[in-house]
């Protein structure tokens, strides 16, 4: 059976600074902690004829309005005078801790998680459709930020950055927050039957996270190379594989919940990049787009 979500407060999209910044309710009334959400209106960067928010470094837009877009969305949350840390994301399940005795301000090292107890240091990643996850122990003070695709939840990665705040920093799951943000929803994100196979060979409860035959993909009863034989079809003639669509704030909840945070103390902003494209940047929808930045620090 699938997990139910918990119910929770809306999540707000607040005006600051000329922008639009969502904000999880659950991390807003921790007054030790900034966090935000951005969203695509306000920046200086063009894309398609509208003045957008970029901030990540794309081949269609300059470095120097990325900076300004970056500088002008610090500044909205609060966070114009924090260190912040970001990575070359290349959905994997590494993640670092940051800890200024051992960190180069200049570096931003291959991995799609970062997590800190110190101060003045603001984490960051970046997303154009997959999910962004914001974690917070409330007992230790310690922060984290995540990057989570299909690649990303496969390996478990919340589990596994979790798993090393526990061994470095002394978190334990039941104190930690957690705030899922928006990206590709259920509905939009299709899927092939590798995908499918690879969640059922990690998960047991895979299939409550997919819509569409997903057991028969998972089994391989649907293989495109035995289709055209069995259907007598010539070659370039066969039916197109099925697809599925995968959940990924589902798979995520789950994986968490697993991992000992309470179901009640994880909320998921309900919000799709790709459905609301007006708001959000989205890869699947756009192809040639920008991208968002999800942030949390210690004050």
């Amino acid at each position: 059976m699938p997990l139910q979500p918990v119910r929770h407060a809306p999540w707000s999209l607040d005006c600051s600074g000329g922008l639009e910044v969502l904000r999880a309710p659950a991390l807003a009334r921790l007054d030790w902690l900034v966090h935000g959400f951005s969203t695509r209106r306000g920046g200086s960067s063009e894309l398609n004829g509208s003045r957008v928010l970029n901030l990540g470094f794309t081949a269609w837009d300059s470095r120097e309005r990325v900076m300004a877009n970056r500088k002008k969305f610090l500044r909205a949350i609060g966070a114009g005078k924090m260190q912040t840390v970001t990575l070359e994301q290349i959905h994997s399940d590494l993640s670092y801790h940051i800890d200024r005795s051992r960190w180069r301000a200049d570096t931003a090292p291959q991995g799609d998680a970062v997590f800190t107890g110190e101060r003045g240091i603001l984490l960051a990643v970046q997303i154009a459709d997959c999910i962004p996850i914001l974690l917070a122990d409330t007992r230790r003070r310690a922060v984290a930020a995540i990057h989570s695709g299909w690649r990303g939840t496969l390996a478990r990665i919340a589990q596994k950055t979790l798993g090393r705040m526990r061994m470095e920093l002394g978190t334990r799951p039941e104190d930690v927050i957690v705030a899922l943000g928006p990206g590709i929803g259920r509905s939009c994100y299709e899927v092939g039957s590798e995908v499918a196979r690879e969640f059922h060979a990690q998960f047991p409860r895979a299939s409550g996270w997919f819509d569409g035959p997903f057991d028969a993909l998972a089994s391989g009863e649907n293989d495109p190379n035995w289709l055209p034989w069995l259907t007598m079809r010539p070659p370039g003639h066969s039916p197109p594989s099925p697809r599925v669509h995968l959940d990924l704030i589902a798979a995520n909840r789950a994986i968490l919940v697993d991992a000992g945070v309470p179901a009640g103390q994880i909320s998921a902003s309900g919000l799709c990049t790709a459905c609301r494209n007006d708001i959000f940047f989205s890869y699947r929808r756009e192809h040639t787009t920008g991208r968002l930045m999800s942030v949390i620090g210690l004050r």
